[in-house]
């Protein structure tokens, strides 16, 4: 058998010689190499996850991906979009979330896409830049733009070409079958990351928008968020990644993951790809959606966050501000915030030092009222407890006084607060208006109104300013509250769940 394998290939060769004449070359008549391939050819990227993080067959992943783009609603950015945030998990983790990002460049055209991914698997200074040929997915080759490959590699002495850094890399080549069906024709400046601080940061992105001026560019970020935590500590550390790229604070999201009080495998890139976004004239973030792998399996015991998000330049500037106010104002004035606030902070202390609690004497008509109230606390940006009365069956200083005291020392998800944590702690009030029920999830207003369900002995309610700060939309807003309420993710759609709706005044 490889006696005649071996002579089959002669027989081959010979022919390719007598119709193409004395020299080598490929089907094309172009000039090739000593056994037949073009330096094209010979630069090819394969595909090392085809097939297994996502469909090697081209019929069945171009199906895939059309079917994760027509679950999600046709959506208009207003400005120019300039860069996407998009997750790198296998397609049945985060291909839906991703195709939140990638529904975005349906009917647009880019002459390049640079994108920006993290390197599992090799460590190297800097970054890695892929310089010449493509990269192959089962729906063809991508080409890489080697104008401008070579431009980043004499930009900075942080930028070379490593090959492992990209031999078996995920990040990057999962983003591309996306593309493939979103855009069909453009070109590639692959890039992936290996140290990832700000000053690494700074200055790739730099060399990016140096040699990617004039050009019709789309910059992406591959990054997943927290890797491996319960589901409610993965969705808090989420929540500060996601606050960031909604602030569009790329030298802030850099800061909390040095802190350690997030996590992002593409941190770096994802920071990169924000500052170069910047640079181009981007003014805004907006995450698009949020969720984790506990929301595909079930299993929220060890889980993996994924975002999709749109970086872009906004026709109205005063937007990218996010000024926007969270719930409603329930007319309270300043010192009377300021004294529910001193209330908080008093009896938090006091507790801590094994003080006896105050006496208090309100003369306020409105901080007398009854009225449902929850007291959140955040330590260096991350939730340190949050518990309240969801009606008002107490004055609203007296509320706020009691869980104010619970959510420090009885929110069983956290230990006691302790002395030392003092410093750090941020407190924040929510007065709730009186619960109403609907028939209708559309009246439910996201970063308006907060959603208190009930099913049986099962209830859960989460504050206006979550489904903000996580960037949800309606449908998953209903879905984590049926979560957070024991229920399972769709229980909203049952005859028998009851929907509440709310607003806050937040301070």
């Amino acid at each position: 058998m490889i006696f005649w394998g071996r002579k089959i290939e002669l027989v081959v060769v010979m022919v390719t010689l007598i119709f193409c004449g004395s020299k080598w070359v490929d089907c094309e008549g172009k000039g090739a190499g000593k056994r037949g391939k073009t330096m094209f050819e010979k630069n090819i990227r394969e595909s090392v996850i085809a097939g297994s993080w996502y469909p090697g067959d081209p019929a069945r992943l171009t199906e895939d991906i059309n079917g994760y783009l027509h679950q999600v609603p046709s959506k208009k950015i207003d400005g120019e979009l300039i860069a996407l945030i998009v997750p790198h998990a296998g397609y049945m983790y985060s291909g839906q979330v991703a195709a939140n990002a990638y529904r975005l460049l349906e009917d647009t055209s880019y002459e390049v896409v640079i994108i920006v991914a993290p390197s599992h698997h090799a460590y190297l200074k800097g970054a890695s830049v892929y310089p010449k040929g493509g990269y192959r997915t089962p729906l063809g080759i991508v080409p890489v733009m080697e104008e401008l490959t070579e431009a980043l590699i004499k930009k900075s002495p942080l930028i070379s070409y490593f090959p492992k850094a990209h031999a078996q890399e995920h990040s990057l080549e999962i983003q591309l079958p996306f593309l493939q069906v979103v855009l069909k024709n453009f070109h590639l400046v692959p890039i992936v990351m290996g140290e990832q601080n700000f000053y690494t940061c700074e200055e790739l992105s730099k060399a990016i928008v140096e040699v990617a001026k004039g050009r019709r560019a789309l910059l992406i970020a591959s990054t997943d968020l927290s890797h491996f935590h319960p589901y409610s500590r993965a969705v808090e550390l989420d929540q500060e990644v996601l606050k960031h790229v909604n602030n569009f604070d790329p030298e802030g999201l850099s800061k909390a993951l040095k802190k350690g009080m997030c996590e992002a495998c593409g941190g770096g890139p994802t920071v990169t790809v924000m500052l170069a976004a910047r640079a181009f004239g981007a003014n805004h973030g907006d995450v698009l959606k949020y969720a984790n792998s506990g929301d595909v399996t079930g299993d929220h015991g060890s889980v993996v966050g994924y975002m999709a998000a749109a970086i872009y330049r906004s026709s109205n500037p005063e937007k990218g501000k996010k000024e926007h106010k969270i719930g409603v104002d329930l007319g309270l004035s300043d010192e009377e915030r300021r004294n529910l606030h001193e209330i908080a902070r008093t009896v938090i202390l006091n507790r801590v030092l094994g003080k006896s609690m105050p006496e208090y004497s309100i003369k306020s008509k409105k901080l007398n009222e009854a009225c449902g109230a929850f007291v959140s606390l955040h330590k260096k940006g991350t939730l340190r407890g949050c518990i309240g009365y969801v009606r008002g069956i107490k004055p609203l200083y007296k509320a706020v006084e009691e869980m104010a005291v619970a959510a420090a020392f009885n929110d069983p998800r956290f230990p006691p607060l302790n002395e030392r944590e003092l410093n750090d702690l941020d407190i924040e009030i929510s007065v709730l208006t009186p619960l109403k029920k609907i028939d209708d999830a559309n009246e439910i207003e996201v970063g308006k109104h907060g959603i208190f369900i009930e099913k049986g002995f099962f209830s859960g309610l989460l504050l206006p300013q979550v489904a903000t700060e996580y960037g949800w939309d309606r449908e998953t807003f209903l879905e984590q509250t049926c979560l957070k309420a024991g229920l399972p993710r769709n229980a909203w759609k049952d005859k028998e769940t009851k929907i509440h709706i709310f607003s806050a005044d937040i301070f």
